[in-house]
């Protein structure tokens, strides 16, 4: 299950599973794109160890690394406690 967790100021969706049973959590950004439908990519933490880029430029990655890292206590928690909306009792 993917859990909706940010959208950006540049319509980059950013969501995250649940906590695997070894402790990893997939996080997942996809942003649209009007010639090649979506650009995305997949970062594993608590590794940050990426993959799965594609179509998104190097500032794009950056700013989406910047993101991740800044806020993955936060995506941890939330992996562990169903996401955002379970966690905040939304």
């Amino acid at each position: 299950m993917m859990y909706p967790f940010l959208t950006l100021d540049d319509g980059t969706e950013i969501v995250h599973s649940e906590m695997k049973e070894d402790g990893q959590v997939k996080v997942y950004m996809e942003k649209p794109d009007e010639k090649d439908g979506f650009h995305f990519a997949t970062c594993w933490l608590p590794e940050y160890r990426w993959e799965n880029l594609s179509g998104l430029s190097q500032t794009e990655i950056d700013r989406c690394r910047e993101v991740i890292e800044s806020t993955a206590h936060l995506i941890l928690q939330f992996s562990q406690e169903g996401g955002f909306e379970n966690a905040s009792s939304f």
